[in-house]
């Protein structure tokens, strides 16, 4: 028999501004987002006090400490975003990169995180 597993699905937006450095075409010029962001975690193993792989609550409070770094900033000046494009792609790997060491305190493993400009275009990391 397998092992159990459970995903949980978080999310979130955030606005902000962003220009794309060496694209050709419209996105080159400043203009802003409302990004949205969706963050999966997954683990084994529920809490044995209320059978929970973990709070929602806490899952949208570390995203949230997360993307208050994005929030309503013009994402060119914000580290790293100030050396390398600000991306969908980018920015996926960028929250995802400092969402794990978080939700990772609460026992699960980050399993994605992506970014969507749009309904209809996203990125995953």
């Amino acid at each position: 028999m397998s092992k159990s597993f459970w995903r949980l699905t978080v999310r979130s937006e955030f606005a902000a501004a962003h220009a794309l450095r060496h694209y050709k075409g419209k996105c080159e010029a400043m203009h802003g987002h409302n990004f949205s962001v969706e963050a999966v975690v997954e683990g084994e193993t529920l809490t044995p006090d209320t059978e929970l792989l973990v709070d929602f609550s806490d899952l949208k409070r570390d995203l949230a400490r997360v993307l208050d770094i994005v929030d309503h900033k013009n994402l060119d000046a914000v580290p790293p975003f100030d050396r390398i494009n600000p991306s969908s792609e980018n920015l996926s790997r960028f929250i995802y990169q400092q969402l794990a060491p978080l939700v990772k305190e609460r026992g699960v493993r980050l399993y994605s995180v992506t970014v969507s400009e749009r309904a209809f275009q996203f990125a995953t990391h």
